[in-house]
């Protein structure tokens, strides 16, 4: 990863940004793709659970929740994140 991207799990509440790449197997691949999570998708991380996973994703009209690990296989790109 380089300083143009970023990571889903590394968004704070309140941030967004555009899904550029998935970094995973095959299997998880499709069950994010299924979530609407494709190249050029906006996404705004919402909440957190009081333990601080999983995270709450606002993506196409849907709320998501990610654990960590997951989100952290969406690859953000860093233009695309407002602060």
């Amino acid at each position: 990863m380089n300083r143009d991207t970023c990571t889903l799990a590394a968004l704070a509440v309140g941030e967004s940004g555009v899904v550029c790449s998935l970094d995973t197997d095959e299997d998880m691949r499709r069950r994010l793709w299924d979530m609407g999570l494709v190249e050029g998708t906006a996404v705004q991380c919402l909440f957190r659970s009081s333990s601080g996973d999983p995270t709450a994703y606002a993506v196409r009209g849907a709320v998501l929740a990610l654990r960590r690990r997951d989100a952290a296989a969406v690859i953000l790109c860093r233009e695309a994140v407002a602060q």
